[in-house]
């Protein structure tokens, strides 16, 4: 039972990476590359964030260049020539990567379109369209007027 107690605690602990710097400057250059980089398993979640083995690899990975004096441009480019551009979190502009970019911009743009459209589309017809009343009969327009204009204490007869 007591184990049991412990369970939790020693998952979490394995989550964790303990990590040894020579300087703050690695330490925060380990930080920016392990949030930046995103986990090639995962779905939209960086390095830091993500338990899974590769993302635990990739780390280590990271750790072993800073460690070994690599400059940021030759961890990147190493990760992108083994992961693709999948693995960055902003993908440089090119032509494999242009839908990402450009995507959410035409979204943006045929949303206001569309909405435009509509709202134009509405006003005009608007304009135009009879309201309830005019598609009553003289029958209808007539017994309409005489519930709307009788006193409150008259129970409309049919």
């Amino acid at each position: 039972m007591g184990w049991l107690v412990l369970l939790p605690w020693s998952t979490a602990q394995g989550a964790v990476d303990i990590r040894e710097f020579d300087s703050e400057t690695d330490r925060q250059r380990y930080q920016s590359f392990i949030d930046e980089l995103r986990c090639p398993k995962c779905q939209n979640q960086n390095l830091a964030g993500s338990d899974s083995p590769i993302a635990k690899d990739l780390r280590d990975q990271v750790y072993r260049m800073i460690d070994e004096g690599r400059s940021d441009k030759e961890i990147t480019d190493f990760l992108v020539e083994r992961y693709g551009d999948y693995v960055l979190y902003r993908p440089p502009l090119k032509a494999a990567t242009l839908a990402l970019w450009l995507g959410p911009v035409v979204v943006l743009l045929l949303g206001v379109i569309i909405l435009i459209w509509v709202v134009r589309q509405r006003r005009s017809s608007g304009a135009t369209r009879a309201g309830p009343a005019e598609h009553l009969t003289d029958a209808e327009r007539a017994e309409l007027d005489r519930l709307l204009n009788s006193s409150d204490d008259e129970t409309p007869q049919r």
